[in-house]
């Protein structure tokens, strides 16, 4: 049963609004770098940690004042890869190659994966190597300076929210979406249904925001999302 159907059967609740305090893992390999870009996202990171403390996740999403929108987009992309990142890994051992032989959210929506490098075409891939084929991928994005300078002299690509945050939140996405169409009871079962609420709603609020994601993306999970509203 997914997350309609327990939501149906008052097996959950509306998540809730306050803060997870653990809810953010701090990344090492740019807070660690005093001097540069890592501050500046370490700071906005702690920012956003605060902001999710108080009555409104609409509250957590906007842009501190002075501050860059695309330092914003970096810093969420990286907190939200480690909400996903630990929300999978507790429920990984019930997506197997035989319970979920495909990558999809529900029978109507099913995703393949491409990188352009080992796989060059979409191709159809278990949802557990689809992840992983994900966060390796995500893994290079952060790594490549091109793309995630950390240097505060060196600005952002011009395509960066347009192209490289956008096709990293889409694909993100799609992570949410198989969590809640076919693991939900199991996030329940470990105790994180509350920390997968809460991070996805913040997530669909913060993408919707700054028009990260568009809304056939959003198609797949639309339902959660009214219900979480």
């Amino acid at each position: 049963m997914n997350f309609l159907g327990l939501w149906a059967r008052g097996m959950t609740s509306r998540p809730n609004r306050r803060a997870l305090d653990s809810i953010a893992i701090n990344n090492s390999a740019t807070d660690n770098n005093n001097n540069g870009r890592g501050s500046v996202q370490y700071q906005l990171r702690q920012y956003a940690e605060s902001t999710l403390g108080k009555a409104s996740l609409h509250e957590a999403v906007l842009l501190p004042e002075g501050e860059s929108l695309d330092e914003w987009v970096a810093c969420h992309i990286v907190d939200f890869y480690n909400h996903i990142n630990m929300l999978f890994m507790s429920i990984s051992h019930h997506c197997t190659d035989e319970s979920c032989p495909q990558m999809c959210a529900g029978e109507a929506y099913t995703y393949r994966w491409r990188d352009g490098v080992n796989y060059k075409e979409p191709t159809l891939v278990s949802a557990n190597m689809y992840v992983k084929l994900l966060m390796k991928w995500i893994d290079g994005q952060l790594d490549d300076t091109r793309m995630f300078p950390t240097d505060l002299a060196v600005p952002f690509p011009p395509n960066f929210r347009t192209e490289i945050a956008t096709q990293i939140l889409r694909r993100m996405l799609r992570v949410y979406a198989h969590l809640y169409w076919h693991h939900y009871p199991q996030i329940c079962q470990v105790g994180l249904a509350t920390m997968l609420n809460t991070s996805f709603t913040h997530f669909t609020l913060f993408v919707t925001k700054y028009k990260l994601v568009n809304d056939t993306e959003l198609q797949a999970v639309k339902d959660v999302i009214k219900i979480l509203a």
